[in-house]
């Protein structure tokens, strides 16, 4: 909670934060870690977890009341960030940044009040599932290479194409498709947004992939095959997709450093449990030099990472959160977490190889961290625009 953190006071909350966080906690701890290994052999999360979530207002934190949202603000929302990385369950974490804090506010900020009124009260419930589809088998970070497109025909938009890597593709029931709209311009002024329904004829789902990590969470491919949808479901207005991608992002971004650094502090605490209990040598693994200075290193690097990623989060709830310094969250905080990951799965030997610990799988799945959302060599390439 407030001053739970390892690395000293958290003074961002109040109360009110952590009464909240405190719920969250305890319906995750009681709704989900349970789950997890059975939601693994199934390749994705069930439909009562969303539901769940919903009945409990821990989805589309930030929507606002009239649309049928909880209408929170970051703090909030970066509490529920928190604890999927508390829980071991990063990829979750994952999902719900999509659901909530992606598609979600594409529909708030740029759709039109009969898209606002038909999709966001039932996200907010957990009852329809959001996703958005951007990366592409020969675009994944470097958005203007995609090939999807959508031709204008009389009154509807014909969308052709595929996508990738797609988080809750599976489960989704409605799909944010970025798509090429006029290629008589460069891709980033003739990108456009798409509203997709999972019944909409020619619109089909690959069955998930099987990942290294996050193997709860499910991840697909989309096929779009002279897909036809009324021109009532382009969201925002015509060519300004890559616009509205690149406002958004930043959230995107510091959502996913905020999973990240939670997460490292998760593998963390669980570390350091395991060294003063683990015998060896007459002793304790904790009583040994080597490891008191590699968990001092990586204590300081993740309560350092803790005030970056809270200073980001008092930034964002402001607005004043630019790109390159959510470029400098994700990169830095999914960096420590690989490094605790790697770290713990060290310290805990054998045991840190077994997926049956929490360090074997939490090492797993923070491995994507450092992919999606950009990868960290493209945040790095982002982060020098600001400086050359």
């Amino acid at each position: 909670y407030q001053r739970r953190v390892h690395g000293g006071t958290r003074t961002i909350f109040n109360e009110e934060h952590d009464t909240f966080r405190e719920s969250v906690r305890k319906y995750l701890t009681s709704n989900v870690k349970p789950n997890l290994l059975a939601w693994e052999k199934d390749k994705h999360p069930s439909r009562n977890f969303w539901s769940g979530l919903g009945d409990q207002g821990l989805l589309c934190l930030t929507v606002p009341e009239k649309y049928g949202g909880p209408e929170g603000d970051s703090l909030f929302m970066s509490i529920i960030w928190d604890e999927l990385g508390y829980t071991n369950a990063v990829g979750l974490g994952a999902a719900v940044l999509v659901h909530s804090d992606i598609v979600a506010p594409y529909i708030l900020h740029y759709g039109t009040e009969e898209q606002k009124n038909r999709y966001l009260p039932s996200m907010s419930k957990g009852q329809l599932i959001g996703a958005i589809a951007m990366s592409e088998p020969g675009a994944g970070s470097d958005l203007q290479a995609i090939r999807t497109n959508a031709v204008q025909d009389g009154s509807d938009w014909i969308i052709n194409g595929s996508k990738t890597y797609i988080t809750n593709g599976w489960n989704s029931d409605v799909v944010i498709v970025v798509a090429l709209t006029d290629k008589n311009k460069k891709p980033a002024h003739g990108m456009s947004l798409f509203l997709v329904d999972k019944d909409t004829p020619g619109f089909t789902k690959g069955q998930p992939l099987v990942k290294m990590g996050s193997k709860y969470c499910d991840t697909t491919e989309l096929f779009f095959d002279n897909v036809r949808i009324p021109k009532s479901q382009l969201l925002g207005e015509l060519n300004k997709g890559f616009y509205y991608l690149m406002q958004e992002l930043p959230q995107e971004r510091l959502a996913i450093g905020g999973v990240s650094i939670a997460h490292a502090e998760a593998m963390f605490e669980w570390t350091r449990t395991h060294c003063k209990e683990r015998a060896m040598f007459g002793g304790h693994l904790a009583d040994k030099q080597l490891t008191k200075q590699k968990m001092a290193e990586i204590k300081t690097e993740i309560a350092v990472g803790r005030a970056f990623t809270d200073s980001c989060i008092l930034l964002h709830q402001q607005q004043k959160l630019d790109a390159s310094t959510a470029s400098m969250v994700k990169y830095w905080m999914s960096d420590v977490q690989g490094k605790m990951g790697d770290l713990a799965v060290q310290l805990h030997g054998g045991a840190g190889y077994c997926w049956d610990y929490d360090v074997c799988r939490g090492f797993a799945d923070a491995r994507v961290q450092r992919i999606y959302g950009g990868s960290n060599e493209v945040m790095k390439e982002l982060i020098a625009r600001t400086i050359f």
